[in-house]
């Protein structure tokens, strides 16, 4: 069996089609927070020890019906996530000699 070791994932790419950013975070070592500055923006922050991520609205300006859209898409993958977190949870306490699964689907 593969030991699966906590480690955070940032990837730079740069081509002749811009500059891309990959961060990938799979460590228990992971902090979410959701903030409000000053000013009445909103921020999502995620944050390892060696990368972070933060997701505000539009151009830092104010909040538009596509932020809200994020926002509301952004519950609806993480409330999913969780649901996926608890079943196989249950399932791996229950059987946890059971074969790795296979990556499962984009959201």
């Amino acid at each position: 069996m593969r030991e699966h070791l906590p480690y955070t994932r940032a990837v730079v790419t740069l081509d002749e089609d811009g500059t891309r950013l990959d961060t990938s975070f799979r460590t228990p070592h992971l902090s979410v927070m959701a903030l409000v500055a000053d000013g009445g923006r909103p921020f999502l922050h995620l944050s390892s020890r060696e990368a972070q991520v933060i997701v505000s609205t539009t151009g830092g300006g104010p909040v538009t019906e596509q932020d809200v859209v994020l926002a509301r898409q952004i519950a609806d993958v993480a409330a999913r996530y969780l649901a996926d977190c608890e079943r196989l949870h249950t399932e791996q306490s229950t059987n946890p000699h059971q074969a790795e699964p296979e990556q499962g689907k984009a959201a």
